[in-house]
């Protein structure tokens, strides 16, 4: 235990070099942009686009068939044509929610909120109508719709701008724009964005303690209220409120909200792994309990094994892992209400531990990297879930690859359309869900329609920007090497056998099959860490995905992303610059606790650092403060001057100065059980 806790003085020295993500801007099919081996050829993108080849030479062939006589003209028309495989192509072509047959063109100064390059401010529009309004162009891209504003092209005899639009002013009105906040326009090259210079990272992180007991899960109140649910890996889920500054949290471990203790197989790698309520919970009173069950034991456990002829799997052949048989453990995601405690299901403060639904029920091949997070995907509320490889050394069947397996994948399930039983058998379902009619994987039949995106080994901790939902941030443990975090975007390949971050993997074992590295385009991770920089002495790390700080208690900690390791050696605060490009720098910060903590605080001997003991998530309360779940108890972000943080931006006489309360009760005290049992879950996610 010495070792570990002595790791934790070396995160001072440590700094990260920043890695740059092609996972974000999006193309127009909200894909991640692809990674070219090889320069576009006709098409001036290089490096990262939203074209291939193939793509590439449609886009060629449907330029030749405008048969355009002007060489400048031409030239504009093939750069507008070509935007499509720009990665910020999203943005260019979706104005307000409305798709577009050519992009935004720039025809005004960039606006003072725009984090566009100032090369938008030329009138790239004007240059078209000026260049272009007397050529002719078959089948021009700027040709009206049936109902005389920008649309798909149709068929006219008309072939030049000036028979097609009034004015330049009117031509303008239609495909031209500013770069805004929100969106950016086409010039006629690349989009580029203001790279601002990083800002220095905060001085620190400040604490306050406000419980004592070990949780695995929280997740705020649907209702937008000041309450929040905790769940355990033994399967309890309490309801507790939240405090202002200065108290502790309000909950009593003697009462849970539900208990399925009964239902949930709890060991050291196995137990409640995520907790999930439905947007419309106040109202409906729906919620889901992602856990693990064991077939020996609970007759519901009755899932189809990961291990099957569909993956080149034989469970017969996989022999015992850790004395369990192939496929014995489970994970179950099951559906549970609220409704019948009270007539507001907002209002309930318990709800029965019997199941309404079992949504998903899957066989482990081995006992370790299952994952299990669950949460509502904040704009389309689908239910996503996030799952490891199933364990082994190196994945040795490939399965994050194979996207015939929900194994190693971020799955996307409608829970609002339960199908019929016909239904389920007919699309090989793993239970009672429908498919989302945008899933990447939906209209091939040979691979499998839950997938949203695939390549990870065992993701812990995701979460959705709360004003950025595209920016859906998953942390995954990495094998002997990488701990890394991802933007995930639909149908993205993170890499996982084929590399670990960023380096490639040589795995030792491969009875399933391997992927080779030519044959993908993998989302590089957008930060991370190596083992060694966090614990030279043993080399073990596993990381826990965070959140985007959006909070006001501390104004210089607002908008970076917070995450840490396992070991609790080093917190990280990641700071994108261009906004919204996707590129983020990053670097450890001190952590202490507050001096006026509610809960009074331990830290390492011989230093200001709090002892958090093993940081096993964060968490998101509905005033968008942070919480660290720990072995040592609840942490919230608190103010910096509290810490004697120095903050430029705090308004420091608005800042309240509690005092200490007295110990809680017995019901918010840590259960040693508990917490061994989560850390040895983390603590084998991180060695396996």
């Amino acid at each position: 235990m010495g070792g570990v806790f002595a790791v934790i003085f070396l995160f001072c020295n440590l700094l990260l070099l920043p890695y740059p993500s092609s996972s974000l801007p999006l193309c127009t099919d909200s894909r991640a942009p692809l990674t070219l081996k090889s320069a576009l050829e006709f098409c001036s993108y290089n490096g990262s686009s939203c074209c291939n080849s193939t793509e590439d030479s449609q886009l060629q062939k449907q330029f030749q068939a405008m048969n355009i006589s002007d060489t400048s003209c031409a030239s504009l028309v093939q750069s507008v044509l070509c935007a499509r495989c720009d990665p910020f192509s999203s943005k260019l072509f979706t104005i307000d929610s409305v798709a577009r047959p050519v992009p935004l063109l720039c025809n005004s100064t960039v606006s003072r909120s725009s984090s566009q390059s100032s090369q938008a401010t030329s009138d790239f529009c004007s240059d078209v109508w000026d260049t272009c309004q007397n050529v002719s162009i078959f089948n021009s891209p700027f040709a009206p719709s049936l109902q005389g504003q920008a649309g798909a092209p149709v068929n006219s005899k008309f072939t030049k701008l000036t028979e097609l639009w009034q004015s330049k002013t009117e031509f303008c009105n239609v495909f031209g724009g500013a770069s805004t906040a929100g969106s950016v326009c086409y010039d006629g090259e690349p989009v580029t964005l203001n790279k601002t210079g990083t800002p220095s990272a905060p001085h620190g992180l400040c604490l306050e303690k406000i419980g004592n007991g070990s949780y695995l899960d929280m997740v705020a109140h649907p209702d937008g209220s000041d309450r929040a649910f905790f769940s355990n890996q033994r399967g309890q889920i309490w309801l507790a409120t939240i405090p202002k500054v200065g108290g502790t949290l309000e909950l009593d471990e003697s009462n849970p909200f539900i208990d399925l203790t009964d239902q949930v197989h709890f060991d050291t790698a196995f137990g409640m792994m995520g907790i999930a309520f439905h947007p419309n919970f106040a109202q409906n009173g729906r919620f889901f309990a992602s856990f693990n069950c064991d077939k020996g034991k609970s007759p519901g456990c009755t899932g189809r094994c990961s291990c099957n002829s569909d993956v080149n799997c034989d469970p017969s052949k996989l022999g015992t892992d850790n004395g369990a048989q192939p496929c014995q453990y489970q994970s179950v995601i099951a559906e549970y209400t609220a409704n019948g405690s009270t007539s507001q299901p907002s209002s309930a403060e318990n709800a029965k531990p019997s199941e309404v639904r079992r949504i998903f029920t899957m066989g482990l091949p081995f006992t370790s990297q299952h994952g299990g997070q669950i949460l509502f995907g904040p704009k389309d509320g689908y239910l996503y879930f996030m799952m490891g490889d199933g364990g082994g050394v190196g994945d040795p069947y490939n399965f994050s690859q194979n996207k015939k397996s929900v194994l190693g994948k971020i799955m996307r399930l409608d829970v609002n359309k339960i199908p019929s039983t016909a239904e389920i058998n007919r699309l090989g379902l793993w239970g009672n869900y429908s498919i989302p009619t945008d899933n990447p994987f939906r209209q091939d039949e040979e691979l499998l329609p839950e997938i949203w995106a695939f390549g990870l080994r065992n993701p812990w901790r995701c979460s959705f920007d709360s004003e950025r939902p595209s920016y859906f941030m998953c942390g995954d443990v990495g094998e002997n090497l990488y701990e890394e975090v991802d933007i995930i975007s639909k149908g993205g390949n993170y890499g996982w056998r084929v590399y670990e971050g960023p380096y490639p993997f040589d795995p030792t074992s491969s009875p399933g099959g391997n992927t080779s590295v030519n044959s993908i385009s993998p989302i590089l991770p957008v930060m991370g860490y190596n083992h060694s920089e966090v614990n030279k002495k043993i080399g073990s790390a596993s990381i826990i995905g965070g959140h985007f700080y959006r909070s006001n208690t501390d104004p210089c900690m607002y908008g970076r992303y917070l995450y840490a390791d396992l070991y609790a050696g080093a917190i990280w605060a990641a700071t994108e610059d261009p906004e919204n490009s996707g590129n983020f720098s990053t670097s450890t910060i001190p952590f202490s606790c507050a001096r006026d903590s509610p809960l009074q605080c331990s830290t390492v001997p011989e230093s200001a650092l709090a002892a958090l003991g093993y940081i096993y998530s964060f968490g998101q309360d509905n005033s968008k403060d942070i919480y660290l779940l720990t072995s040592s108890g609840v942490y919230r972000v608190a103010a910096p001057s509290r810490c004697n943080y120095t903050c430029s931006k705090e308004n420091v006489t608005a800042v309240a100065s509690p005092s200490p309360t007295t110990p809680p009760s017995h019901a918010n005290r840590l259960s040693p059980v508990i917490l061994l049992s989560a850390f040895l879950l983390l603590f084998m996610a991180g060695l396996a």
